[in-house]
This record gives structure tokens, sequence and C-alpha cells, in this order.
């Protein structure tokens, strides 16, 4: 089983209940044959064998959505998409504590930093997460600037695609790349209707 101290330097690594959560899907949505053919066909170093609290090198997530969309047909886009979502409904039913409190989709999302990650950080102290940074925020928008050097922008939509469909709310995304290189971000602008 991959390890943070068993990755080399520089690698970025992701935390197990991803992996397990990425596994519960494809099984639901496809199949338990599904999931054993992908963690087969991907040969990811883990062999599958992921614990929530581990953490995992997040190439072996790559390689598990390129697999099962070369297998299953569908893009990695909407993949990481769905995925997203379904981490999202996921975490409303494991963390009910993070969303006590909350209204709105627009309330959740900006505190994704101060309060959704900080609580994270207490759980998983080792958890390298990605950053949400508020542009702009009032009653009609919502501006998130979204930055990892892992580059799950597509996860990272269906997050918030999945938000907003918890809150019920009628709200337009519209997704747009800022910058290049190390510096790229993705700008996601929410506007309620």
């Amino acid at each position: 089983m991959a390890r943070r101290d068993d990755m080399k330097q520089g690698e970025e690594g992701m935390k197990g209940v991803v992996f397990t959560e990425f596994l519960e899907m494809v099984e639901e949505q496809f199949s338990a044959d599904m999931v054993d053919d992908i963690v087969e066909e991907a040969n990811v170093p883990s062999k599958g064998a992921y614990t929530s609290v581990g953490t995992y090198n997040h190439r072996e997530m790559v390689a598990l959505v390129t697999t099962l969309a070369r297998r299953s047909g569908t893009p990695t886009t909407e993949l990481q998409k769905s995925f997203g979502s379904h981490l999202f409904h996921r975490f409303v039913k494991s963390y009910p504590s993070f969303f006590a409190g909350t209204q709105d989709a627009f309330h959740f999302l900006a505190g994704i930093e101060e309060i959704i990650h900080a609580e994270v950080r207490k759980l998983y102290p080792d958890a390298e997460l990605p950053r949400f940074d508020v542009e702009l925020h009032d009653e009609k928008n919502l501006v998130l600037c979204y930055s990892s050097s892992r580059h799950f922008e597509d996860m990272a939509e269906g997050l918030i695609l999945g938000c907003i469909e918890h809150f019920g709310e009628a709200v337009e995304l519209r997704r747009e790349t800022v910058g290049a290189g190390d510096s790229r971000k993705e700008r996601f602008s929410l506007r309620r209707a």
C-alpha cells in the first residue's frame, strides 16, 4: 500500500477517502466487475486496496479515471464532474456538521477555505487540499478561483454542481481558465437566476 513516506519528493498525495468513494461510485454506476477491471488494467501500485485515512499518489486517481473512460466510452471530463457531484452528496451524509447552519449554496461555497477546509484539516492534518479563493460574493453572484497542482478542475466543477443541486437553487455556472503553467487557475462564476 502506498504511504506518504513511500512517495517520491514532489508527488502529490490524496486522501484515501477520495479513492474509496470513487470506486464506490464506479460500482454504483457501472458494476463491481468494472471496479476490478479498471484497478487491474490501470495497474496502480496500491492494487485498489485503499483505506479512507491513507494517502495515495494522485496519479493513481488519474490512471483509474482514464481507464474507466476508455472502458466505458465516457469522457474523462464527464466522469470527473459526475464523481465530484457524487462526492459532495457523500460528504453531506458523512459530515452533516459541515452543513449545520448553512442555508444556501453561496454561503456554503464561500466558506470552503475558512470553514470546511479548516475542519477537514482537523480530521486529516496531512491533507493536501486545493484552494477555493472567493473573488466576489454578493446576493446574486459568487466567483471562486480554484487552484491545485493536481488540476482536478472537472471534479471541482462537479462538487460545485452537487452543492447547487443539494440546496435546490436556480444558479447559472460559468467556468474559465485564468493564467497558464504553474499559475493556471479555474474561475467559477455563479449567478442566481
